[in-house]
């Protein structure tokens, strides 16, 4: 069985910067993508960010050149850096992992969920 546990979410004023992390634990043989959503209220959940393997990112239009993925592999950890954050960031971010087991099964994971709210 595969976890994924975030973190880093808060509230911050109009034009900070937050940190969200994504641990992914259990019976993992390899990762092979790791995203990040959101979903705001009302709103369906939208890709904010993902990175593959081989290090390849993509990013939503609305966060290019405000955020940044990146994983450390020896952690199985994939961090959100964002930066310039606007009151439109406000959502619930979700980090998703796509791999294998240990028993070469394909997992696609999810994890519970953090805040991040932009507000003076």
């Amino acid at each position: 069985q595969v976890q994924l546990v975030e973190s880093g979410g808060g509230l911050v004023q109009p034009g900070g910067s937050l940190r969200l992390s994504c641990t992914v634990s259990g019976s993992i043989f390899s990762i092979n993508a790791m995203t990040w959503y959101r979903q705001a209220p009302g709103k369906q959940r939208e890709l904010v960010a993902g990175i593959i393997s081989g290090g390849t990112t993509n990013y939503a239009d609305s966060v290019k050149g405000r955020f940044t993925i990146s994983r450390d592999n020896t952690k199985n950890t994939v961090y959100l850096q964002m930066n310039s954050l606007k009151p439109e960031d406000t959502a619930v971010y979700y980090c998703n992992a796509v791999g294998r087991d240990l028993s070469r099964n394909v997992f696609d994971s999810w994890g519970q969920g953090t805040q991040v709210a932009v507000s003076s």
